[in-house]
Order: C-alpha cells, then sequence, then structure tokens
C-alpha cells in the first residue's frame, strides 16, 4: 500500500481494539478485519485468530502468505483474503512453475483446513510498469489452482481509487485511460469467473485533500440530507459516492456483473490533518453500520469490506500517518484488552470497538461457479 499524491489516495497501516464486544455473527458478517503485520511488537498469530474467533470475526485479509498465519487459521473456519507480494507477481507472470509452485506451497498443504476466499494477486499495481503484469500472474496462479483440482478459491487483484480518473458525478466514474487499458481483459476476467474486484476505499484522503469543498460530515457518514444528487440517486456520504464511482467505471468496461469488494478502508487518529480519535471511531462506527444498505446505485446488496487493520504497525512509513489507521468504533478506555496490555501489545487507548450486527448480514458465500480455464486474454503480447 502505497501513498498516494491525488484524492483517492490508500494506505496500509492501522490499528483495532477487539473486545467481546465486537460481535460479528459468524458466517453471515459483511465486515472482515485486514491483519498487517509491519510491526516489531505484535501479538503471535496463534493469539490473534483466537482474538478474531472469541469476537465472531469470520473474515480475515493478509497481504502475503505468513506459513505462521496459515498453520494458526487451520480449523478456524475464518475465511481468508490471501495475497501475493507485489515483488512476486511479476516472476508468477513469466514463469509458470514459480505459478504451480506458490501454490503448491501456500495453498495445497493447507487446502481443507485454512478457508480461502480470494487469492488476491498484487495490492495497488494499477497503474505502474508492474501493471502489465497481473492479469498473466492471476491466469498462471489460476491455471495451478485447477491442475490441483481447486476450483472455489477466486483469483483476483486490488487497486486504489487511483485507477478512477473521473468520479464526479458517481454515474460519471471511469478509469483512468492508464489504468483502463490494464483492468478492461482483468474485468473480463474476474466476470467469466464471477469473481469481484478487491478496491481500497478511504473517504479520509479525498476529505484531506479538499476539506474546501468536502465536509467532515459527508466523509463521516454525518449528513442529514442528500449532499450529491445524480439523477435518481441522492448520496448523503462520500464512501457510498466513492464506489458507485467504481460500480460505474465497471460498467463502461464490461464489468457491470462483477463485484466490488471493498478490501480496505479506515480512517487515522493521528498524523495529520483530520486524523483524530473521535474521527476514526465515527467514521469506522458509521460504515459498519452503513454496509448492510449497499450504495443508492446498488441498494439492498450488502457491501463486503474490511476494515484497516488489526493492530498498530510501528514499522510503517515514510508517512507518520500510516501507523494510526484505528477502526475504533467505541470511546470506552475501560474496556481495553488487559491481556493485551499486559504484555505490551500495540492496543490504544479508544479501548472497547462496538458492532452492531442485527443489520450486517450477506451469504455465507457468494455464487461461485467452478474456476474456467485462461483464456487468450491471459498472455502478454
Amino acid at each position: 500500500m502505497a501513498m498516494r499524491n491525488i484524492h483517492y489516495s490508500s494506505i496500509a497501516i492501522v490499528v483495532l481494539i477487539v473486545s467481546t464486544a465486537f460481535m460479528v455473527p459468524t458466517r453471515v458478517s459483511a465486515i472482515g478485519v485486514c491483519y498487517g503485520r509491519v510491526g516489531n511488537n505484535l501479538p503471535p498469530p496463534p493469539e490473534v485468530v483466537a482474538l478474531f474467533k472469541s469476537n465472531q470475526i469470520d473474515r480475515m485479509r493478509i497481504y502475503e502468505p505468513y506459513p505462521d498465519v496459515l498453520a494458526a487459521l487451520a480449523g478456524s473456519n475464518i475465511s481468508l483474503i490471501l495475497g501475493t507480494l507485489n515483488q512476486d507477481v511479476q516472476r508468477l507472470a513469466l514463469d509458470v512453475s514459480a505459478a504451480q509452485n506458490w501454490v503448491k506451497t501456500n495453498i495445497v498443504p493447507h487446502i481443507g483446513n485454512v478457508n480461502f476466499r480470494y487469492i488476491n494477486v498484487g495490492n495497488e499495481i494499477i497503474p505502474s510498469d508492474m501493471a502489465q503484469f497481473i492479469l498473466p500472474a492471476m491466469c498462471n496462479v489460476q491455471s495451478a489452482l485447477l491442475a490441483n483440482n481447486i476450483n472455489t478459491i477466486k483469483v483476483t487483484t486490488s487497486v486504489a481509487m487511483t485507477v478512477i480518473g473521473a468520479s464526479y458525478p458517481p454515474s460519471a466514474g471511469d478509469f483512468t485511460v492508464a489504468a483502463k487499458v490494464i483492468i478492461n481483459p482483468i474485468v473480463h476476467f474476474l466476470a467469466a469467473n464471477e469473481a469481484p474486484l478487491l478496491v481500497n476505499i478511504y473517504p479520509y484522503f479525498a476529505y484531506k485533500d479538499n476539506s474546501k469543498d468536502i465536509s467532515l460530515d459527508y466523509a463521516l457518514f454525518k449528513a442529514t440530507g442528500m449532499i450529491v444528487q445524480d439523477g435518481n440517486f441522492g448520496y448523503q456520504n462520500l464512501f457510498d459516492a466513492m464506489l458507485d464511482s467504481v460500480n460505474a467505471a465497471m460498467e463502461k468496461v464490461g464489468g457491470a456483473s462483477v463485484g466490488v469488494v471493498v478490501s480496505e478502508s479506515g480512517w487515522p487518529s493521528d498524523g495529520d490533518f483530520g486524523a483524530e480519535v473521535n474521527n476514526a471511531g465515527t467514521y469506522n462506527q458509521n460504515l459498519i453500520n452503513h454496509v448492510a444498505k449497499g450504495t443508492p446505485k446498488k441498494p439492498e446488496v450488502a457491501i463486503e469490506t474490511y476494515l484497516f487493520a488489526m493492530f498498530n504497525e510501528n514499522q510503517k512509513g515514510p508517512a507518520e500517518l500510516e501507523k494510526f489507521f484505528e477502526p475504533a468504533l467505541s470511546l470506552c478506555p475501560s474496556a481495553s484488552s488487559p491481556s493485551l496490555i499486559h504484555r505490551g501489545f500495540p492496543v490504544s487507548e479508544l479501548g472497547l470497538v462496538k458492532l452492531t450486527t442485527s443489520q450486517v448480514r450477506v451469504p455465507v458465500t457468494p455464487r461461485f461457479t467452478t474456476l474456467r480455464s485462461p483464456s487468450s486474454d491471459c498472455h502478454l503480447d
């Protein structure tokens, strides 16, 4: 996750304080949590998995195939987004045996024990010089899965909002020229396999860079009236507007049937303009309360969303902001987890995280078709 010098930048960081009040109904929640590990003071994976389970958080995203995390997840039934390292994408694209070895090493030994949901090939690589390798890498990984008779794990990639050129109004959403060249065949691949596109959406950055035009209430889901009217659709929050601009862009490249998973979202509590504890708590609680409602363009369709992230990562950088994305949703210092505090782990002063779960429901698993053999779009020219 790289810093971007544009409105819809995305960063990977964060903290989560989890207590027994962070209750996500097992196997029906649309909310997951990203588990980043760029820190030197984090609890061991078995304790992290136990934390997920004890709080009924049934979806996790990790950014590379850590053997100790995969081992800890065995038998947990936690649904997993597993990432490849960005630096591995070119090798996976150009060397079929590399993709076969990746699957053989990181997937095959854990089939039946780990609940793999998506394999995320590359994070926020589009647009860049490396972007041309994403689709061939996805195809090689999928071929390797099929060669091992694994046909239920969806292969996809994640993008930042930097891929969106036009975003206002949301119905005008379109990919940048540079991104569209890469995204177009990827979207066709995703549509053929009924896999979603993963998008990291951070209204915070749009607000920070445009605070004269974007109100804090609009960014925090607190606006009391429609702020943006786009034809028949009215928008009361920036998150929906950003997500529907992606949905509109997908339609323009033939991806109307492709779902969008919000693979990261959060708000920082320190380190820059607007990064405050109260704002972080407000944004994340309101996001959780909102995702079941869908967007104006796709109402009644719960938004699969991953809060970023599980712990403060004290080795993130270069921006200080990257250490302080906190999905701490309720200010209740007395409820901080004693076991984590006593062991010196990076638990925030925010304390208790509360999640109202009665509205946050989505089918256990989207309707997955059997993976198809990669098409000619998969090959580099």
